[in-house]
């Protein structure tokens, strides 16, 4: 069966349909634009409320908030508009050392011609690749998680640095929908477990945040996690559009293609591994949106990826592979995340407390609404 409005099937891990052949998926969407005013004055109204309070609780400060920074397209465009908000934000960005030229090109022309500083963590390069062999040591699909946990930890860090309250990340999810956890799922345990069964190297200079130091970022510094795309009407089209006529940016050729690691974990690992094509969740946003049609949605997600050879030669020797090695791993056992250690089952029992906190800012709603529910891990 295939959803009535976008373009997701059966096949896709806890779906229903309700009786008008529409997904959950879609119709979680729909409760979000509710709850959050998407698009319309009452979500413009509800964010220069909380623009306000930003200016209010940073003043005497050097920054008032700090915004994630990977050089595309979302992030940079929301730094973009905080300057135009009167914010003085801190651009945070987490370099695990496979940023393509362009995203790191795009980090400099952005943070020099809108005047911000730019606050950077580089981790160690051998260390990275290490934990990126174990993950494809591991055979699981979550090759590049690691990075958007270590980003989340570094934001947190660099406000507490800074006497910062509120962190602002640039997700939409109009353009991006909400992934199930069973499709991509990454915490701290998750990240140790693997590191410890298929790792050649501790974690040292990795910004590993554990369950207690997540705990004390929301309780004790009581920093708040904002995503102000979930209020405005957002394009990323359109966006590429304003930030190259206003800094210069440069567009790149696809998603997640500002980094290596993550193009490769989309357009080769997930796809070729585990037979799943994450376009699918950026194409069923967008008919879901009415950007495109349904018909037309379904066609792009029908024809062939394009291969990248290219990508495949340079994590193979990055990684010191050969090429019997590589195949081995690429047609190699498949595990899921059930299969490690992880944070999820704490995650669900203390439910009630992280929906008072998703509803505070304390957390991103998004992780209430994929970790905190029980999910079928992916066969």
């Amino acid at each position: 069966m295939i959803c009535s409005r976008c373009i997701y099937t059966s096949d896709i891990p806890d779906i229903t349909f309700d009786k008008h052949g529409v997904c959950n998926y879609c119709n979680q969407i729909d409760s979000l634009v509710v709850e959050y005013g998407t698009g319309t004055r009452l979500g413009e109204e509800k964010l220069q409320d909380i623009i306000s309070d930003i200016k209010k609780k940073g003043e005497r400060k050097k920054y008032d908030c700090v915004i994630g920074l990977s050089g595309g397209t979302d992030s940079s465009y929301l730094l973009m508009k905080a300057c135009d908000w009167g914010l003085r934000p801190l651009a945070v960005h987490y370099d695990n050392t496979w940023n393509s030229a362009v995203a790191t090109q795009n980090i400099r022309v952005i943070t020099s011609n809108l005047g911000v500083d730019l606050y950077t963590y580089v981790v160690d390069n051998k260390e990275h690749d290490s934990i990126k062999l174990a993950y494809m040591k591991a055979g699981v699909q979550e090759f590049d998680t690691d990075t958007d946990l270590a980003f989340v930890q570094v934001l947190r860090s660099a406000a507490a640095k800074f006497g910062v309250t509120f962190i602002l990340e640039g997700h939409s999810f109009m353009e991006e929908g909400i992934s199930p956890a069973s499709n991509n799922y990454f915490d701290g345990a998750y990240i140790v477990d693997i590191v410890r069964r298929f790792g050649a190297m501790r974690l040292r200079s990795y910004p590993l945040m554990s369950f207690w130091q997540f705990m004390k970022w929301v309780l004790a510094y009581r920093q708040r996690f904002i995503r102000p795309l979930w209020y405005i009407s957002f394009s990323k089209t359109e966006a590429q559009i304003e930030l190259a006529e206003r800094t210069g940016w440069s567009a790149y050729s696809g998603h997640h293609l500002e980094n290596r690691a993550s193009a490769f974990a989309h357009d080769v690992w997930i796809p070729r591994k585990f037979g799943m094509d994450y376009r699918i969740l950026t194409l069923a946003a967008k008919a879901r949106n009415g950007e495109i049609s349904r018909d037309e949605a379904l066609a792009q997600y029908a024809a062939p990826r394009q291969q990248n050879p290219e990508l495949e030669e340079y994590v193979r020797k990055r990684l010191g592979l050969n090429l019997c090695e590589y195949q081995d791993l690429l047609l190699g056992e498949k595990r899921t995340w059930k299969q490690f250690r992880t944070y999820k089952r704490r995650f669900e029992r203390l439910r009630p407390m992280f929906y008072v906190l998703a509803k505070a800012n304390l957390i991103p709603m998004s992780f209430y609404l994929k970790y905190c529910f029980p999910v079928k891990a992916p066969q």
